[in-house]
């Protein structure tokens, strides 16, 4: 598998296991978890990709109880997860409606909780999930920079980041922002035409791509155009759709 690195600190597998519906599957036993993790690592894919919202906010505690049972997995693995959601289920079921909240005390108590959830003393990488319309940028900055400092988290990013959200956080950050994680896929790919990828590209930010595979859409819609060139170029390969489809973005 090769590696991605983002920091002097942070080496990352370039395949990440995205975490999103791990509660969706009818079987959430610390045993079938496990047995997903360690496919992941057998193929080199260390990385794991977490957030705080997911699974209605238990996703990471179930994540957490692999780890607790086998402490030496988080050593074989670099874990991301994201904050700033907040939505009306789980833990925050009495909100009225879902908004976004990066004020200094909503992040921190958010990686603490994180840290706590998933039986981890440091998250390799911590992202803001969404852009914040209200956010002030002087103190998100600045709650970014002490948690690093403290080595709650090794370094900061972002998802769903337009350009103007990135160097707006950026400008009031001692440290780099490292990556920024977008939708990207044959399905949603405005990033090519719409200045998102050559902002990065030009400031050599390394971008993740989240749901590649279009949600499933990809493998599922077989009347479009796209899955019958899919189809067509999977069969002259040898191989499967979404093995041509992560491809493509490679």
């Amino acid at each position: 598998m090769e590696r991605v690195r983002l920091s002097k600190e942070l080496n990352f597998s370039r395949l990440v296991y995205g975490m999103w519906r791990l509660t969706d599957d009818k079987d959430t036993s610390v045993e079938h978890i496990r047995k997903k993790i360690s496919l992941c690592l057998d193929q080199g894919i260390t990385t794991f990709d977490q957030a705080d919202i997911y699974g209605d906010y238990s996703a990471e505690e179930l994540f957490g109880r692999v780890i607790k049972v086998n402490k030496s997995l988080r050593k074989q693995m670099e874990i991301i997860t994201k904050c700033d959601i907040v939505a009306p289920c789980g833990k925050f079921a009495s909100e009225p409606l879902k908004y976004y909240n990066t004020s200094e005390e909503h992040i921190i108590n958010s990686v603490n909780a994180s840290l706590k959830n998933m039986n981890t003393d440091y998250i390799d990488l911590l992202l803001l999930h969404r852009p914040d319309p209200f956010m002030n940028a002087d103190k998100t900055g600045k709650a970014l920079d002490k948690l690093i400092a403290s080595g709650k988290i090794k370094g900061v990013g972002a998802s769903n980041f337009k350009p103007w959200d990135w160097s707006l956080l950026q400008s009031r950050m001692d440290n780099q922002l490292l990556t920024n994680q977008i939708e990207f896929s044959l399905l949603s790919h405005t990033p090519l035409s719409n200045g998102e990828l050559s902002f990065h590209y030009e400031n050599k930010i390394p971008l993740m791509a989240w749901s590649p595979l279009a949600g499933g859409r990809l493998l599922n819609e077989k009347k479009t155009s796209v899955y019958r060139s899919l189809q067509n170029i999977a069969k002259k390969y040898d191989t499967d759709i979404s093995t041509i489809a992560v491809a493509w973005i490679l």
